[in-house]
């Protein structure tokens, strides 16, 4: 009898599985992808798109996030912020991982090749091999620059909402992908200055552990610069107007006030303060770029 509860208990729970796919990253992901589609065109995006389009999306991310589970496990175990995971904690098996990752996968990319297009369903595979492989397996583990040059794997999926709507590789899109791309390195690098220790105990190269906090924290300051020039570049190609050209500076004044905190070092919750900035900061910039894009033109007469 005790045995056969034992076995029940151990049984990989849906929450795990939940877990694995990192639903909360999937979640602002699936924000981008969607403002993507309907900055995209300005007519209605077709229903299916919207929902079997994002759905394959989120398959496809989840299922590499699971896959980065999977390859770190043994870190995940040895880091304070990452030892509950379900494979760390063996609640959920290499093989049982291992299926999921394989099903979720597939699933989504089907999702996408056969009621969006070939298009956006490669752009999807080549995301996953771009983290779930390359960075989680070598880029990672081989240089501080690991987030900057990752960065683009995760920066793409605005992307695919584009290429959803429109089959095609265009310069709006591809400047969503700028934006994102250009936030990654502050956003984590922030998170690396409170892990820090974690990630010098497990021997992985982030900023910080190479190359010291305060040249991380100046980087922080660098890199967040640049997303801000970045971000006024929809306004200045014409593809969004007045309100978010505002909004993108109020909310880079906002970035840069928590890196100067950062900086000064005299908060020390400053690092998770500006770490949860930054995603904030993400999520209200591509709000503020979906409003501004169902603004009527020159709605202030300008």
């Amino acid at each position: 009898m005790s045995n056969s509860a034992s076995l029940v208990f151990t049984q990989p729970l849906w929450r795990d599985y939940l877990e694995m796919c990192k639903p909360r990253v999937v979640l602002l992901m699936l924000l981008c992808s969607l403002v993507g589609m309907l900055l995209a065109t300005p007519a209605m995006v077709p229903w299916h798109i919207l929902i079997l389009g994002n759905l394959g999306i989120a398959l496809v991310a989840g299922s590499a996030a699971a896959l980065n589970h999977l390859i770190d496990a043994k870190i995940d175990a040895a880091m304070a912020r990452t030892k509950a995971r379900p494979i760390a904690r063996g609640r959920v098996s290499n093989v049982q991982a291992g299926v999921f990752v394989g099903v979720t996968g597939v699933a989504g990319l089907l999702i996408l090749a056969v009621y969006i297009n070939p298009l956006t369903a490669w752009l999807n595979l080549a995301s996953w091999l771009g983290y779930g492989v390359i960075y989680t397996v070598y880029l990672k583990r081989a240089t501080p620059q690991n987030i900057v040059i990752g960065g683009l794997f995760g920066a793409a999926p605005p992307l695919f909402g584009w290429t959803a709507v429109t089959n095609s590789l265009d310069g709006g899109g591809l400047l969503l992908v700028l934006i994102i791309f250009a936030w990654t390195p502050p956003h984590f690098w922030a998170l690396a200055i409170e892990r820090k220790d974690e990630y010098s105990q497990v021997e992985v190269p982030m900023l910080p552990v190479t190359h010291g906090v305060m040249y991380t924290k100046i980087h922080i300051l660098l890199y967040t610069i640049i997303m801000i020039l970045v971000s006024v570049l929809p306004f200045l190609s014409g593809m969004s107007q007045l309100f978010y050209l505002v909004s993108a500076l109020v909310l880079g004044a906002g970035f840069i006030y928590w890196d100067l905190v950062l900086l000064r070092g005299l908060n020390s919750n400053a690092p998770m303060k500006t770490f949860r900035y930054s995603i904030i900061y993400l999520m209200l910039l591509f709000l503020a770029l979906l409003i501004d894009h169902y603004l009527p033109v020159n709605y202030f007469g300008i």
